[in-house]
Order: structure tokens, then C-alpha cells, then sequence
């Protein structure tokens, strides 16, 4: 790090005029990396995904999107057997099919199949197929036809409602573009930055990190560009990119400029000398630790899901473009910028934070106690981690107002229940469809199969089986367990959403504890280098994971369980995102170890000048623990603004 410092420092306008050069190209490459992007999910080699892709190419409509549900309760004395009522029916479903034309229909008023409608006679449903899009909003704008298609139409007098998963999602939830939201959400967090860093500086030198962001997020995207020409790379790394850049790479040159205030603070000490010394304590700790977070997304590189490999590559670049930037254009600015901007000269750097320090000094003289209370916080997290459910959120989170909510508790009220939200799509291939869903019909855990005689074509035929709960939970999940169980090899191959949501966990997780060690290991052995010790990177990796698991347990209590949820307005989801685990696990094993490798190189210096622990301990929080709390902070407030 000394040499690549002093090699920096002799070449100030060479690494100037490069990064200036990559800048301008990279925010020229924004607009045509972000339109290169992937709007596809895909589980390669899985049956749902196989099944789904055969759906949407021979029927044109379904497969891995949902169907909306248009929903109407009738009066009461009145059934769907009363005179005129199925001939009402067909002509509300008629609006739909103007408005979406390409839509396939099935109901109790092209079907006369009772499947339809509720014990009682009052509630009838209908499902509608609309073609796969494979976008961020899948049904969204369909669901938003179909609403507008029903609106004012009645069946003796009762409203028709549109519900599904779509339509509930679309309930609010305009929000004006994927690019305004990243541009919005940047903006926001940039200037939630640049607050936090003003209060840490107390001078122009807050500016200095947040450059090195604005350097580093465009630089990535102008790597992701060519990647995403050869290979599919998801849409969503547009926020990851500009999230967790805004996050590392402010956290690192917010660490080497302390490094550097303070080294200029010493009397005799040059402002170039105090550039090489702050590279060569905290540069090196920026490199170990933008080294431990790639070590990290190597978790998502090892899914066998394009999107989440997506993500990991994404995460993987923006660390080491971070680095990069950190330890090539951070010096040359502080060499030469640096002491113009740093006024009014803040002092505060060149001495442990007395409030720090005396955190510290607690925690040592009390250090049983400490650890009893804090294991005892993250244990009960952690525990309550070991309680999680994979799977989409229930329908009923999704919205709690509005015409699809209202169809929804419609057919939970009916005892319908939202099976229909999430069927399962059955591909017949070869054999009797009536047969076989005959056969579906008896597998517990399915209210009702149905083989509409128009779902024909090309010598294949859809079954759609109805679950009695939601697909997409656990109940859900083992009925479809049994229909595949049931299902005649090489003849019916079962898709759908909920299918796909299924194949998704079990591509992700089946071998998610083998990842882990893995990923422990590489880090442990990276971390003894940088520490040279064994019991300090052991008690990091272990801390490391029993913090990624009390995180994992705080989204089970808040989402899952809805312990506090009403704070976002939904209700308990019952059950977290498949995709949602991993990415915490791979971006926060990575971004807390940053902060362990910032503190322990902080004390293992200190540790080498005075030879005893208590002092190193104390003097390492005092001097790390303000930067630790506000680079953690400005991570915070960017995952803020972009919610």
C-alpha cells in the first residue's frame, strides 16, 4: 500500500486525467447500461420454469404470471343458478376481453363448472390469463385494464371486482419509472450523506466522500454495460449499485480522510507524509475490507439464479471499484485539494472521542455482563430467526384498501379462501386432460381442478388446479409436492407462479449451509493475514454470522409476524421473501465485516505500540467508533430513501 501511494502521489495528473476520462464516459454509459438490462426472472432446469416457458410460448398467456381474479358476490337470495345470472356473467367477462384481448378466460359462466363459485351459490370467480410480460411490475398495467374494463358493470345489482396478486400490488403502488425511482432514491440518499458527513467533519471536507460515490456508481455501471451484453444481468442492480455505492464507498474514503485529518494533526508532518501514513493504515484496511465483501457475494455468484448471480456481480464490482477510487484518486485529492478544503480545521481527529472512550472503558470493566446482555438480544433474535417461513407474502399483505382487497376478503369470507390467486398450472403433454384433473381433485390440499375445453392447442392441454391455501406458503408448497408426486413423468409438467416461487427456494437453499462455510472459511483465512492471529478473525466470522441471523430474525418478528408492522401499514406477511435471506446474508456479512475490519485494525495497531488489550480496546473504539456509527448511519439513511 506504501508503494502504490508513493506511485499515485508521483503520477497526480496521470491518475487524475484517468479517472476523469472514466467519469465522463461512465455517466455517459447511465442511460444505454440501464436499458441493457434484464426484465427476466428465470430457475433454468427446474419444472416450473420449463413449464411456464412452454405455457407462455404455446398459449401466449400465463405461466409464471399470476391470473386476475374477477370476483362478485351476489345478493343475498340470490344465486349463480337464479335466471339470467350466468348470461350476466358472460357479458361482465366480455369487458374483459376487449380490454384484453389476448387473455384466457375461464369461469362458472363459460364452464358451468361449480369450481366457480362457493358452497353457497352467492360468490363466483372467474380467471384470467393475461400474457407474460417477465418486468419488475408483471401484471400491473393489465390488472389496471381489467379494473377499468369492470368499472360500473354489475350482476344483479353487485359490483364486479378485479383482485390477484397483480391487481393488489398495482393498489398504489404508481410509482413513475424504474430510472426516476433510482435517480429519486439517489438524490435522497446523497443528501442524507452529505448531512451526516457534515456533522462529522465540520468542513468542506465532507464533500470529498461523497465524490468518490459519484465516481464510483457511474464507473460500475460502465463495467456492467459490457456484461450485461453477453449475459442477463437484472434490472435490479440499478438500486444495488446505487445503494451500496453510496454506502462503501463513502464508508471507505470516509475512513482514510479521518485517517489523514489526523495524521496532519501531528506535529513535523507534511501533508503529503500524512497522505502515505493514512494509506498505508487505513488503504490497507479499505482493501481487506472491499476484499471480505467480495469474498461475500460469492454466495449469490454460487445460486444457480441468473438474477441473483446478477446481483452478486453487481455487488462485486461496485466494492472493487470502490477500492479502486479509494486507494488511486482518494490520495491525489488529499494531496493536492485536500488542505484548501479542509477548513475551518477541526481537531476533534487528532484525539479517541472521549464519548467513545468511555463507552469502551464500560464495556471493559463490565465486559461479562456486556456480553451476557447482548448475546442474550441477539440469541432471542436469532431464535426467533429460526422461525422463518419462505415464500411471496400472503395476498392479504399486499393491500389493505381498495377494490382488490375488498374481492379478496370476498372469497376469504365465502370460504373460497385465495387459492385462486395462485393456482397451479398443469402442461398436459400426452394423455386425457378431464382424466387427469379429475385425478388432481382428490390430492389433498386442492379445493377443485379444472380442464376447460378451449385450453387446447397444439396437442397439448392446461389443467389449472386450485389450492384450498395460499400456493405460495408452506401448506401451499406441499400440495404441490403431492401433485407432482401424482402427476405421470414426462406427460404433465406443473408450473405457474407459485410453482416457479417453489423451484426458486429450492434452487437457492438446498445448498445455502455449504455456501456459508465456504464463505466463513475464505474470510477466516483473509482475515488472519490481515490480523495475523487466529482468535481475531474466528470471534469476526462468528460475530459476523450471529449478527446476519439476529437480522434475519428482526425481518421475521417485524414482517413475518408483524410485530410492529402497522408502522409500514400492512399486515403480517406470514412468510419472507425467498430471495430476501441470501441478499441480506451476502451484502451484510460483507458491509459489518467493514466495520470489525475497521475497528480491529484500529486496535491491533494500538495494540502493537502499547502491548496491552484493555488499552488497545479503549483506544481502538475511541478512535472508530464516531466513523463506524456514521458510515453505518449513511448506509441506513440510503436504504431510507430508497424504500
Amino acid at each position: 500500500m506504501p508503494a502504490l501511494a508513493r506511485w499515485t502521489l508521483r503520477h497526480k495528473r496521470l491518475v487524475t486525467g484517468f479517472w476523469v476520462v472514466v467519469t465522463i464516459a461512465a455517466f455517459a454509459a447511465i442511460g444505454p447500461a440501464g436499458k441493457s438490462l434484464s426484465q427476466q426472472f428465470s430457475v433454468p432446469g427446474r419444472e416450473g420454469f420449463e413449464a411456464n416457458q412452454q405455457i407462455a410460448k404455446i398459449y401466449g398467456s400465463g405461466g409464471d404470471v399470476a391470473p386476475l381474479v374477477p370476483v362478485v358476490q351476489l345478493p343475498k337470495g340470490t344465486t349463480v343458478d337464479s335466471p339470467g345470472v350466468r348470461s350476466e356473467l358472460a357479458a361482465a367477462l366480455a369487458h374483459v376481453s376487449n380490454a384484453l384481448p389476448k387473455a384466457r378466460i375461464a369461469s362458472y359462466a363459460s364452464t358451468g363448472d361449480r369450481s366457480f363459485v362457493s358452497a353457497d351459490g352467492r360468490t363466483t370467480f372467474a380467471l384470467v390469463y393475461i400474457p407474460a410480460r417477465g418486468g419488475v411490475d408483471q401484471g400491473q398495467p393489465e390488472a389496471r385494464l381489467a379494473q377499468k374494463a369492470l368499472a360500473g358493470v354489475t350482476v344483479r345489482g353487485a359490483s364486479v371486482r378485479v383482485t390477484g396478486l397483480d391487481a393488489l400490488r398495482a393498489t398504489g403502488n404508481d410509482t413513475g419509472g424504474t430510472g426516476t425511482g433510482v435517480l429519486i432514491g439517489t438524490l435522497l440518499a446523497a443528501l442524507g450523506a452529505l448531512l451526516v458527513l457534515a456533522f462529522v467533519f465540520r468542513s468542506f471536507t465532507a464533500v470529498i466522500p461523497l465524490l468518490m460515490a459519484v465516481v464510483a456508481i457511474p464507473t460500475t455501471f460502465l463495467l456492467i454495460w459490457p456484461l450485461a451484453t453477453v449475459t442477463s444481468v437484472s434490472v435490479i442492480v440499478q438500486f444495488l449499485v446505487a445503494l451500496i455505492g453510496l454506502g462503501i464507498a463513502i464508508d471507505y474514503a470516509l475512513l482514510i480522510v479521518v485517517r489523514w485529518r489526523e495524521e496532519r494533526q501531528q506535529p513535523g508532518i507534511t501533508n503529503d507524509q500524512a497522505v502515505l501514513n493514512a494509506m498505508q493504515h487505513a488503504g490497507s484496511a479499505v482493501v481487506f475490507s472491499g476484499t471480505t465483501v467480495g469474498i461475500s457475494l460469492l454466495a449469490l455468484l454460487a445460486v444457480p439464479i441468473p438474477a441473483l448471480r446478477s446481483i452478486g456481480i453487481a455487488g462485486l464490482l461496485i466494492a472493487l471499484v470502490s477500492v479502486a477510487v479509494g486507494v488511486t484518486l482518494l490520495p491525489v485529492v488529499l494531496a493536492t485539494v485536500g488542505p484548501k478544503v479542509d477548513w475551518p480545521r477541526n481537531q476533534r481527529d487528532a484525539r479517541p472521542s472521549r464519548a467513545w472512550s468511555s463507552w469502551a472503558r464500560l464495556v471493559v470493566r463490565h465486559r461479562w455482563l456486556a456480553a451476557a446482555v447482548s448475546l442474550s438480544i441477539l440469541g432471542a433474535l436469532v431464535v426467533a430467526a429460526s422461525t422463518i417461513q419462505f415464500g411471496n407474502p400472503r395476498a392479504s399483505s399486499l393491500a389493505q384498501q381498495g377494490q382488490a382487497r375488498i374481492a379478496l376478503d370476498n372469497l376469504n369470507d365465502s370460504g373460497i379462501g385465495s387459492g385462486p390467486l395462485s393456482p397451479f398450472d398443469a402442461l398436459v403433454k400426452t394423455g386425457d386432460a378431464p382424466s387427469i384433473s379429475k385425478t388432481f381433485a382428490t390430492v389433498e390440499g386442492v379445493r377443485a381442478a379444472v380442464a376447460p375445453p378451449d385450453w387446447r392447442r397444439d396437442g397439448t392441454a392446461l389443467v389449472t388446479v386450485i389450492p384450498t391455501e395460499d400456493g405460495n406458503s408452506p401448506a401451499g408448497r406441499a400440495t404441490l409436492d403431492r401433485l407432482r408426486a401424482v402427476a405421470v413423468d414426462g406427460d404433465v409438467a406443473i408450473g405457474g407462479e407459485a410453482a416457479q416461487g417453489a423451484d426458486f427456494l429450492d434452487a437457492v437453499y438446498s445448498n445455502f449451509p455449504l455456501l456459508i462455510l465456504l464463505i466463513s472459511a475464505a474470510t477466516f483465512l483473509l482475515l488472519a493475514r490481515a490480523f495475523r492471529s487466529l482468535i481475531l478473525p474466528l470471534k469476526a466470522v462468528l460475530l459476523n454470522l450471529l449478527s446476519v441471523a439476529a437480522a434475519w430474525g428482526l425481518l421475521v418478528l417485524v414482517f413475518q409476524h408483524g410485530f410492529g408492522s402497522g408502522i409500514w401499514g400492512i399486515e403480517a406477511t406470514r412468510a419472507i421473501n425467498v430471495e430476501m435471506p441470501i441478499v441480506v446474508f451476502a451484502f451484510l456479512f460483507g458491509i459489518s465485516m467493514d466495520y470489525q475490519v475497521f475497528i480491529i485494525s484500529r486496535m491491533r495497531e494500538a495494540y502493537d505500540r502499547t502491548r496491552s488489550t484493555p488499552t488497545a480496546v479503549v483506544d481502538g473504539i475511541g478512535r472508530t467508533g464516531r466513523l463506524v456509527t456514521s458510515a453505518a448511519l449513511i448506509l441506513g439513511l440510503a436504504f431510507v430513501a430508497f424504500s
